[in-house]
């Protein structure tokens, strides 16, 4: 790894003069950021998607690109961790993956069991990356919408802001059939609900078209911010039909954030300021005002260039208060106070508009400049955490400036910082470096419109300037027409990992930015540095040696770790510990240490193998108890992208969700089953007398014939219970282990307690349900077992004369010495399925599909070359080709090809 992070550029220059021989060295001052750079090298890590947005049977596919440095293909980790978060922020699927050379790819399926219409989000990560903030994940925000037994279609927008409830907030719904008609007239009952605790409800009528106001009342703000609103309306049939609606992101207002450059507003000299205007939903919103003085005298007027983006220049006394009056595009007016003005200050500001050379300029104060006239400043820029320049300078007049070939620099953020000679961080600024030299990746097709389900030859062309490369590609071929979306609106292996990934905030249109640049986006991306911050180690924490340590390595491979003790609790020091996968056909051993502690390292196994750990090859064997670590995972946090949202989502997908109802037509499950038979006994917790004081109604069921094609009974309820987390061979309430309770739930099997691992062994077509319940009741389950919520698995009545054998009431008992599980292995990657069609036959069959063809493994050849071939579908239209990739040498490229299909 040293080897990769030793390539580290230093320009020490000399812009005038020399520092004070009392100061701290550049030299040394340069060395503290470059060894943060050697202890704490930064991953990224960019996943392809094939569509934008996915409906509920969907399956999404993706491939990963793992960079470490400046964006070589990262040699640190060998694992990567991607989960599926769904938007009341509880995990609902995550899978591991093995690395190899830099890349990942994997698969989510979306079975209506366990996915529901909503926002989705996606998030990805190394074990190394967890030594840094959460927010340099990789996160992503996806819609789901659903066709299968839809009943209606809604939308909502609401009114009102929960910082000033005098006006009201209200959420406006519009209710329609299928066939586009308003529910005119219809009974609606309501609830606002938090984390499923009743906060509000009521009742009403819809008006004649369609719409009803639910008004939006509770008595702490974290009952609306946390909460959601579920309604219940009668159909044409008097039946009901249900809509969710999550409020965390509907009242909270428009803001506007004022960002001097340089992050400071200093007296005296003229001075940028950028603005940024947010909205409730977290998008850009356009606004125009103007800045006051003391007096109410106008000093500057402005307008907004680019969602919400904007910036002026004045010139600020010392000791005036200055307002910005600030009107919004709905009319709306608000005033804003700027930040202080400081009367003894300095400052840094860069203009970025020659192409060559960046012009950097230093400012100060009348006061300022007075009191430090000649002494030393030092000017250090970094990219990543590489540092790329270093000079010194000396304050020589109030404002001056100095010149930078962009030379120096690789495509992407550069952040510049302005110290004293005493080292400490005065000011600082953000510019992205443009050298346009993306990895070009050209596309051309053997014809230039097809047939539908007619063949499709592609050739992949890659280059960097006029030399071909071998380079990693993935490519999605969709139907444009089923699946229409704005492609700046998506993040793009170019603007994640040169852009997004190294700066804090929400980036809204990321790819507007590198999709076909002039020099207006150049202005607009220009506003976007200073109005977001660097998401690398801040100099205030480098200088002052505040940096974090290390405190989790980079997995080279899955670890399982645990301890041995005896039943007494003393830890067993050189105890023989031996695991089996029986799968694999792998067997080793391996010592305990003084605490009882050991661990199998860089294990190879998929998920769904069982693996055994067992303590009999020791003295006393049976007065000694196994247990496994839980591993080590991140929190849940709520979403960092908000505004990737999609709050009318039937309206939204309307064309994706009909096509989605177009291929499932014939798959539906029958809504409704009568039964006249009196005989049939329902078995659920209240059949067993040990579950006896649980609620009557549990929080969550799930009936047996919900896992029906299931071979694993463990792995499916993992992914298949509401408001449950499932981590390493535990099952936890999701929201209490978010904050802070690791007490796990209990899991009962026909009234009887058992271990987690018990449940792969069991029948699946012997299930009755599965029933959960977040608290105990009256039973007493959790204060006697040290545990938080119960699992019932109910099994179906067993034939009367039927004997239970000894295998199965070993498993009931099983050794303490050994234990069997099913801990999170690599995932088994399904292959994309491509149909392939004889030209000389009729195909009668419908082909719906939305992906035409997906390919994470594309390489091109020493020439730069790659041959595709697959097939279309029934589409008509334009069908849209994304390839996106990386070389070895880290050049990063996207491009887009369209043809038509007739």
């Amino acid at each position: 790894m040293k080897k990769y992070l030793l390539l580290l550029l230093f320009v020490f220059v000399y812009l005038s003069g020399h520092a004070q021989s009392d100061s701290i060295s550049l030299k040394d001052l340069a060395q503290k950021a470059v060894n943060v750079g050697l202890s704490h090298p930064v991953e990224k890590v960019y996943l392809h998607f094939d569509k934008p947005y996915y409906a509920v049977g969907d399956t999404i596919w993706f491939k990963a690109y793992l960079t470490m440095d400046i964006h070589a293909p990262s040699e640190i980790s060998k694992v990567l961790n991607v989960e599926i978060i769904n938007d009341r922020d509880s995990l609902i699927q995550n899978i591991k993956l093995p690395v190899t050379g830099g890349t990942a790819s994997g698969n989510f399926a979306l079975p209506g069991e366990t996915y529901k219409q909503g926002n989705y989000r996606v998030r990805a990560y190394t074990l190394w990356m967890l030594n840094f903030p959460i927010s340099y994940m990789f996160e992503r925000t996806f819609a789901i919408g659903s066709a299968l037994n839809k009943e209606l279609s809604t939308q909502v927008s609401y009114t009102g802001n929960i910082n000033d409830k005098s006006q009201g907030m209200n959420a406006r719904i519009l209710y329609k059939a299928l066939d586009g008609t308003p529910l005119a007239g219809k009974k609606v009952e309501w609830q606002l609900n938090r984390n499923g605790d009743l906060v509000n409800k009521g009742r009403g009528v819809t008006d004649a078209y369609g719409y009803l106001t639910v008004p939006i009342n509770a008595a702490k703000k974290e009952d609306i911010l946390n909460g959601a609103l579920s309604t219940s309306i009668e159909t044409a049939d008097k039946k009901s039909a249900n809509s969710v609606f999550v409020l965390k992101n509907a009242f909270n207002g428009s803001d506007v954030q004022f960002f001097p450059e340089g992050g400071t507003l200093v007296a005296d000299v003229p001075n940028v300021v950028a603005f940024k205007a947010i909205q409730t939903n977290g998008l850009g919103v356009g606004i125009k005002g103007s800045v006051t003085d003391g007096q109410g005298k106008e000093i500057v007027s402005f307008t907004s260039q680019h969602l919400g983006m904007g910036k002026f220049v004045f010139t600020p006394q010392a000791n005036v208060a200055y307002k910005a009056n600030v009107e919004f595009a709905d009319g709306s007016k608000t005033v804003f106070q700027l930040p202080r003005i400081t009367a003894n200050g300095i400052t840094l500001s860069a203009d970025n508009t020659n192409p060559a050379v960046l012009v950097l300029q230093i400012s100060a104060s009348q006061n300022y400049f007075d009191k430090h006239k000649g002494q030393g400043y030092y000017i250090i820029a970094r990219m990543g955490n590489f540092v790329t320049y270093a000079g010194q300078t000396t304050l020589s007049a109030q404002t001056y400036s100095a010149a930078l070939s962009k030379s120096k620099f690789k495509t992407g953020v550069l952040q510049i910082t302005l110290f004293s000679a005493a080292g400490d961080p005065l000011s600082e600024r953000l510019v992205f470096i443009d050298h346009n030299d993306p990895l070009s990746i050209a596309v051309s097709s053997d014809k230039p419109a097809y047939s539908t389900k007619g063949k499709v030859a592609l050739k992949l062309a890659a280059k960097v300037g006029d030399t071909p490369v071998e380079g990693n590609f993935s490519i999605a071929v969709i139907d444009e027409t089923k699946t229409p979306f704005d492609d700046n609106n998506l993040p793009t292996i170019q603007s994640h990992l040169l852009l997004t990934s190294d700066i804090t905030g929400y980036v809204e249109q990321p790819n507007y930015y590198f999709n076909h640049t002039d020099a207006t986006k150049k202005q607009d991306l220009d506003l976007l540095m200073m109005t977001q911050g660097f998401r690398q180690f801040s100099f205030f924490d480098i200088v002052d040696n505040k940096v974090p340590q290390v405190g989790l390595l980079a997995e080279q491979g899955i670890s399982l770790t645990g301890n041995l003790r005896k039943l007494n609790g003393i830890p067993v020091f050189k105890g023989s510990v031996r695991i089996i996968i029986p799968d694999k056909n792998f067997s080793t051993e391996t010592i305990t240490d003084a605490e009882g502690n050991f661990a199998f390292r860089n294990i190879v196994f998929t998920d769904s193998a069982k693996v055994t750990v067992n303590a009999r090859n020791n003295t006393d064997a049976k007065s000694l108890k196994v247990t496994m670590s839980d591993g080590f995972y991140p929190g849940i946090i709520k979403s960092q992208n908000p505004a990737e949202e999609v709050l009318n989502i039937d309206s939204t997908l309307n064309p994706y969700i009909k096509n989605s109802e177009k291929q499932y037509q014939f798959n539906r499950v029958l809504k409704e089953v009568v039964i006249k038979s009196t005989n049939i006994k329902h078995i659920d917790h209240t059949s067993y007398s040990q579950l006896s004081g649980l609620p009557n109604q549990p929080d969550h069921l799930v009936p047996g014939t919900s896992f029906k094609g299931c071979n694993n009974l463990l792995i499916c309820i993992s992914s298949s219970l509401l408001g449950v987390l499932y981590r390493d061979n535990y099952f936890y309430v999701n929201r209490d282990y978010n904050q802070g309770n690791k007490n796990p739930m209990q899991v009962y099997v026909k009234g009887l307690p058992v271990d987690v691992g018990y449940l792969a062994n069991i029948d699946v077509n012997q299930v009755e349900s599965v029933e959960t319940f977040f608290k105990d009741g009256f039973s007493g389950i959790n204060q006697a077992n040290n545990t938080n919520g119960v699992i019932s698995i109910n099994m179906k009545e067993v034939p009367k004369g039927t004997k239970v054998s000894a295998k199965d009431l070993a498993l009931l008992f099983p050794e303490q010495n050994v234990l069997t599980f099913t801990p999170k292995g690599y995932e088994k990657v399904r292959q994309f399925y491509s149909p392939k069609y004889d030209v000389l036959k009729s195909n009668q069959n419908a082909d719906l599909r939305t992906t035409i063809y997906w390919n994470p493994t594309v390489t091109t050849d020493k020439l730069g070359n790659a041959i595709l071939g697959y097939f279309n579908s029934d589409g008509r239209g334009t069908y849209k080709a994304v390839v996106e990739g990386i070389d070895k040498d880290g050049n990063i490229g996207r491009t887009i090809y369209r043809y038509s299909v007739k």
